[in-house]
């Protein structure tokens, strides 16, 4: 009882603070970002709807994490641009995303693990690796995602990296399939010199960035994933984690 009172708590300072924000949007006339207040509050009903649908509770531990990180991905990084004052906001996030979708990925599995319906049973170890697959690949699709708003609706959701210098082959004078490495002095841009202190990388950084903190956030989870299996229950760090289905319906 006492951790569904700290989930209500934690979800309505959230809701009360989305509130304001869209509320104060709407008085700035940023129409684009009220709407992201908006979309921010659907979004937090969604743990809701997953207990709902498919019969499980997911711990206040679990859930708090979500609603932070969709709190901080859309009101913190978008609205109030924490993507860009704050460098390593994105890096954060995509770490937190790694962990969080391992978490989910470990549940679904572990629930058919545990279900009478299926007769083939895992070790820990294999449900741990599922869970960091499923992670990745949702990284790896979020990715696609970003790149595809890029290209289409020239947005800049794959961030640029200043390189102070590049290594290629294409700069080889003889030809040959030997890198040569440039140090990057200046940039010049249709004419206009930039004085970025490099080259100007267009999301490739980004990308291999993003996917590598996914891997750690999705790597951390399976290591707690595998120690709750084996232990079944007796860890409170992974029990707070870990969605759980509920016991009128195992």
């Amino acid at each position: 009882m006492g951790a569904a009172k700290k989930r209500t708590k934690v979800e309505l300072v959230l809701m009360i603070l989305v509130t304001a924000s869209i509320v104060r949007q709407f008085f700035l006339g940023n129409y684009h970002n009220m709407f992201l207040g908006v979309l921010t509050l659907i979004l937090f009903m969604v743990p809701k709807l997953i207990e709902k649908k498919l019969g499980v509770s997911i711990p206040a531990g679990l859930q708090a994490v979500i609603l932070i990180f969709i709190f901080s991905a859309e009101i913190l990084g978008e609205i109030h641009a924490f993507y860009v004052k704050i460098s390593i906001w994105d890096t954060m996030l995509h770490t937190t995303n790694g962990f969080l979708m391992a978490a989910i990925g470990f549940a679904m599995i572990d629930i058919f693990n545990r279900s009478e319906r299926f007769s083939i049973k895992m070790s820990p170890y294999f449900v741990a690796f599922v869970a960091f697959c499923f992670s990745m690949t949702v990284g790896v699709l979020w990715e696609f995602f970003e790149f595809g708003m890029d290209w289409f609706f020239q947005t800049d959701m794959q961030k640029d990296w200043i390189l102070p210098a590049i290594s290629s082959v294409k700069l080889n004078p003889d030809g040959a399939n030997v890198p040569v490495k440039v140090a990057v002095e200046s940039l010049v841009v249709n004419g206009q010199e930039w004085n970025l202190g490099g080259y100007l990388d267009v999301g490739i950084v980004d990308t291999m960035k993003d996917l590598m903190v996914n891997f750690i956030g999705a790597v951390v989870f399976s290591v707690v994933g595998v120690l709750y299996l084996k232990q079944r229950g007796r860890g409170k760090l992974a029990a707070s984690l870990i969605p759980q289905v509920r016991e009128e319906e195992e």
